[in-house]
């Protein structure tokens, strides 16, 4: 999970990563998206988010497309919520004790 957390913290790799939500796009069309950038960053960006396994890189000739690995990302979504919810809980254990402690010197 930290190399797709680390893959999500770019900017950029999220945009990208929103462009191939829902089609699968080649990197030409990917890189046009951003006037700001070389085709060769994306492509690089492309490659972190590959190895994090968040795209799936499929070949038709010469052209790579590329498609949002929804598997991998419902992984990533499942981690957080169960991470947000523990945080949760241990805080709520916290606050519990907490009121415990303070009934037991306020008696």
């Amino acid at each position: 999970m930290d190399t797709a957390l680390k893959a999500l913290a770019e900017p950029r790799r999220r945009e990208i990563l929103r462009l191939v939500w829902t089609d699968e796009l080649p990197a030409a069309q990917i890189a046009a998206r951003f006037d700001d950038v070389t085709r060769s960053a994306v492509s690089q960006h492309l490659g972190v988010l590959r190895e994090a396994q968040l795209v799936i890189e499929r070949r038709d000739g010469t052209r790579r497309l590329y498609r949002a690995n929804h598997a991998q990302m419902d992984r990533l979504r499942q981690f957080l919520d169960e991470y947000w919810t523990g945080s949760l809980q241990r805080l709520q254990e916290l606050a519990e004790s907490a009121e415990r402690e303070k009934g037991t010197t306020d008696g």
